[in-house]
């Protein structure tokens, strides 16, 4: 778990970062509508919680800099009987003045009144330019005679970069908690059932462990629906002989998993099964053994093609001389998409992959990011070897770089051939 003391040194952080006579503020999530007067699960905005670890909606933190003195506020729903009846108990602002590290709580219907003298003595305001309209608009009709209107939400996004000890441990509970049940989806019987079936298999292991959430839409593919590369369908049925490719992952404590394996769903590879998969796994060690500070993803993502393109003509899915064809980006067709991603508070972590001046951040210890290669055929890629059609494969793992190189957190996830299959026929549990 992440402290009140983590949180107060990353609002710190952030202090430093704005300019004199300045305010930042930060909101919480809304509720979003799932439909006529029903809300999705309520999950808190990732930069206010990096920075607050307050779970609750209707709150504000707000950071107030006059020269060098910053003063933080924290701005809640007050406590309501009547309220917490219908939707549940309120820390209210007592109990979060003992709880933040903070200069100062007031109700959040103080919020108006507040604002609008504290930006009369400041010349920049900070706030996420991503924040819904409404707030957004009602922020600028205090701010007509400020010098500057700044986007908070690079800075907060560039701290998360680098991930603390405590934020390391949270992401390695939910990639156990992960592993589980990719294991789960590995060992049981499965032909015939529906994709969305298995998924239910992999989430309960979620909830059951203690990760209340997924960190995405998983995605259980089967056969030529694994070529689409964001399918959520999740619908047809796990048919014989066929591949899966499953990419689904946990959040604990707020904390992504993100991974991806591919598996048959009898249990047992066939070969043309086994020369894409084996091709793919070596491009995946290959470049997960290049990780290290200082290097660039542009780097990982350039060999990550090279390596796919060569194998690629290995097998005969590509025909010509390797230059031409990465020149003419032929390899593209059946890898479009990049080598990897940061991960964190978020999938997706929304953390920034050139600094200030348009240059690559290099990788640096403390930085975690997913390696996933894959390869794709379409069933209807009449210029592919008909027994490669309709098979698509993305091996994914979570990855720490470290001071001396890298870790593989997901490392105990099996991927290998012969580990998936012997999972299957020697541990596999019918239900």
């Amino acid at each position: 778990m992440i402290d009140e003391q983590e949180f107060a040194k990353r609002r710190e952080r952030l202090a430093k970062k704005l300019s004199k006579n300045s305010v930042g503020i930060l909101w919480s999530a809304s509720y979003k509508t799932r439909s006529h007067d029903t809300q999705y699960p309520y999950r808190q905005d990732s930069n206010f919680y990096y920075l607050t670890g307050f779970k609750e909606n209707n709150a504000c933190l707000v950071f107030l800099k006059q020269d060098k003195e910053v003063k933080t506020i924290l701005f809640v729903e007050p406590k309501d009987k009547l309220k917490e009846l219908w939707n549940g108990k309120r820390l209210g602002t007592k109990e979060a003045k003992k709880m933040f590290h903070v200069d100062a709580v007031f109700p959040i219907t103080d919020l108006e009144k507040k604002l609008k003298s504290s930006l009369k003595k400041s010349k920049n305001l900070y706030f996420d330019f991503a924040l819904e309209e409404a707030k957004a608009k009602e922020i600028k009709k205090y701010a007509k005679d400020l010098d500057a209107l700044q986007n908070i939400a690079p800075l907060v996004g560039a701290m998360r970069l680098i991930k603390s000890p405590s934020e390391i441990a949270l992401i390695k509970q939910a990639i156990q908690i992960t592993k589980e049940a990719h294991h789960q989806a590995m060992r049981i019987q499965k032909v015939d059932k529906k994709e969305y079936e298995l998924q239910a298999e992999i989430e309960y292991i979620f909830k059951s462990k203690g990760a209340y959430s997924d960190a995405y839409t998983s995605i259980v593919a089967c056969a030529n629906g694994a070529n689409t590369l964001h399918y959520v369908a999740n619908d047809q049925v796990l048919a014989d002989h066929a591949l899966i490719l499953i990419d689904a992952g946990c959040e604990y404590e707020y904390y992504a998993s993100d991974i991806t394996r591919t598996i048959p769903v009898n249990g047992k590879f066939s070969e043309a099964q086994k020369e894409l998969y084996a091709m793919v796994l070596d491009v995946q060690l290959r470049i997960i053994a290049m990780i290290r500070p200082n290097i660039l993803r542009s780097d990982l993502q350039k060999k990550s093609e090279k390596f796919l393109c060569q194998g690629m003509i290995q097998l005969g899915i590509l025909e010509g001389d390797y230059k031409k064809l990465i020149k003419k980006q032929a390899h593209k067709k059946y890898y479009p998409h990049g080598i990897g991603h940061w991960m964190g508070l978020d999938v997706h972590d929304a953390s920034p992959y050139k600094d200030d001046k348009g240059d690559e951040i290099p990788l640096k210890a403390g930085m975690v990011l997913t390696i996933e290669p894959a390869i794709y055929i379409d069933k209807d890629d009449i210029s592919a070897p008909e027994k490669y059609r309709g098979i698509g494969i993305r091996i994914e793992d979570d990855i720490l770089v470290t001071h001396d190189g890298f870790e593989n957190l997901s490392f105990e996830i099996v991927k290998n051939i012969e580990e998936i299959e012997a999972l299957f026929f020697t541990q596999q549990t019918f239900k």
